[in-house]
């Protein structure tokens, strides 16, 4: 009796482990539809001048690349940004990594970068320095880039059940990502985006967190509230486009 007894405890601990759930991204929706309105300048401009707090924001400019693996450089990057000539992206930068060697073909391109202003500086000498986005020259093999059109991104207050979304294609500039999965006991777990580069996700409209490829903590914790059952689904905006097809829900949160 008592080993049936344990069979029987075992067999119904078993049957409430949450297992790790692939959740299969099938739509994708562009980032042009939350666009705040453009400004026009010849150098490049920081958040505060744009009236942004935080978020981000999209920097363009046409360049002229003469030869391959000319260097890109930054005089300012607060706090992080992912760089692409058209739709193909060339890298990251941050304020310690302020320059980048374009893989491109000679020719002209619209380059495009997408800065993320992390928060705010609290503490230390940069207190009274709190600019924010790209600021500063800005140079390509050596030649000042001149005319951008800034645009400012609505994304981590975006209303995203209202964002119009369609099959996914081989999209590769950021934009929002989204599946649908199926639950039939909500209780808290974790959003697994191991192999996803920077951004935000929402579960059921409801917003949950940021990720980012460098921290350590590589989930987000789901609170089982925000979990219904039957269909769900995530969104996720993506700013470092690499492609994954996939998220995860599991029981515990993951490291690398």
């Amino acid at each position: 009796m008592k080993r049936i007894g344990l069979v029987m405890v075992l067999a119904i601990a078993s049957a409430v482990v949450v297992q790790a759930q692939e959740i299969k991204i099938t739509d994708h929706a562009t980032l042009n539809q939350v666009y705040e309105a453009s400004v026009e300048s010849e150098k490049l401009l920081p958040f505060n001048e744009l009236n942004k707090e935080r978020g981000y924001i999209l920097y363009e400019a046409t360049i002229k690349v003469n030869s391959n693996e000319e260097v890109l450089e930054l005089e300012n990057v607060r706090d992080y940004a992912t760089v692409y000539t058209d739709s193909i992206l060339q890298g990251t930068m941050t304020d310690n990594e302020k320059k980048l060697v374009l893989n491109a073909a000679p020719g002209e391109y619209t380059l495009r970068i997408y800065a993320e202003n992390i928060g705010r500086i609290t503490y230390g000498p940069e207190i009274l320095d709190n600019s924010k986005g790209l600021f500063g020259d800005i140079r390509l093999d050596g030649e000042t880039i001149e005319g951008w059109t800034i645009t400012p991104l609505n994304i981590r207050e975006a209303e995203v059940q209202q964002l119009k979304f369609a099959a996914a294609k081989a999209i590769k500039l950021p934009g929002f990502h989204k599946g649908f999965f199926n639950i039939v006991n909500p209780q808290n777990q974790y959003l697994d985006m191991s192999g996803w580069g920077m951004g935000e996700v929402w579960i059921n409209g409801q917003y949950i967190g940021a990720y980012w490829e460098r921290e350590k903590l590589q989930s987000i914790q789901v609170v089982a509230d925000l979990l219904q059952k039957g269909k769900n689904e995530v969104v996720v905006f993506e700013m470092k486009n690499n492609s994954q097809k996939t998220v995860r829900l599991t029981e515990k949160p993951v490291f690398k």
